[in-house]
């Protein structure tokens, strides 16, 4: 049986992308836009999809719906060649409208479907466990649950909390609970309490601080100051939605950190899979290739 290096649990949906001059949008009755896009999206979609560009084995467990979206999203796996563990919810599949304007900068109009207090079967994800190198947990509320299975697995396990602000009690299950920690700065208002609260009660052994144009930060659990690691731009591939671009870092910086072990490469790669995204309209539409990332890298 093929080990899996990373299997991706929660975060899969889909995305309907509408440009826009700018934002925030005027308020009037109708506005011509171009064509809107849909596509399969959202958090975990971007891990799954990312590794396997880079070519490692991934793999996915969610709940989905019995919907036309929830067909796109098995069409689209099985096209890749994805493992997959779904089961469906009469709320439908998750799903956002993303706003973009001509400069990449978005809004995301997120609707999350399931209830809050949805808790699927253990079954949905343990076995994925027991064959994973790697298991990464999307901010789903019961995915809670596959990370503390994952941890008592003894598997290394990461997370994504996205714009937290350092203070929503939501998000300390992930913040604690995982060995590799993610999370924009966005939010952020106290970065190094935050981190330093991470550490103090969690069992990260480093937590990486995504900015956006500023680049990242790299936090790690035996170093005061973290390593910081400059934006990267890609000649003649300009930035034009800015959609997915951190799942495309987490990608590429699982992918390198568990082959080489390199905090700062791996946050280097990271950059690079990240500015990739923002290189092509739609989330998750492009994904940097292992051989395009090692060029980029080595410049």
């Amino acid at each position: 049986m093929t080990q899996t290096d990373v299997l991706v649990v929660g975060g899969v949906g889909v995305d309907h992308i509408v440009q826009v001059k700018s934002l925030p949008l005027p308020v009037v009755d109708s506005m011509m836009v171009p064509p809107i896009v849909t596509v399969v999206g959202h958090t975990g979609n971007g891990v799954a999809l990312g590794v396997h560009a880079l070519g490692r084995v991934s793999a996915v467990a969610d709940v989905i719906g019995d919907d036309a979206e929830g067909r796109l999203i098995r069409d689209v796996y099985s096209a890749a060649g994805i493992s997959t563990t779904f089961v469906t919810h009469a709320s439908g599949t998750r799903r956002s409208v993303n706003l973009v304007t001509e400069k990449g900068q978005r809004m995301s109009l997120y609707d999350p479907r399931h209830p809050c207090d949805l808790i699927p079967d253990p079954s949905l994800w343990r076995e994925g466990i027991e064959q994973s190198r790697h298991v990464h947990i999307s901010i789903m509320n019961w995915a809670r649950y596959a990370l503390r299975d994952a941890v008592a697995a003894g598997r290394s396990t990461s997370t994504d909390l996205h714009d937290w602000d350092g203070v929503a009690e939501y998000h300390r299950d992930f913040a604690y609970g995982a060995d590799y920690v993610f999370v924009s700065a966005a939010a952020l208002t106290d970065e190094s309490g935050v981190v330093a609260d991470i550490f103090t009660h969690g069992r990260a052994q480093f937590v990486v601080v995504m900015a956006g144009s500023e680049g990242a930060r790299a936090w790690r659990r035996s170093n005061e100051s973290p390593l910081r690691i400059s934006p990267i731009s890609i000649a003649d591939r300009p930035v034009v939605d800015s959609n997915g671009a951190g799942d495309s870092f987490v990608a590429a910086f699982l992918c390198h950190y568990l082959e080489h072990g390199d905090i700062s490469r791996a946050a280097h790669a990271g950059a690079v899979g990240g500015a990739w995204a923002c290189g092509s309209l739609g989330t998750h539409t492009s994904f940097v290739d292992a051989e395009t990332l090692e060029r980029l890298l080595a410049r």
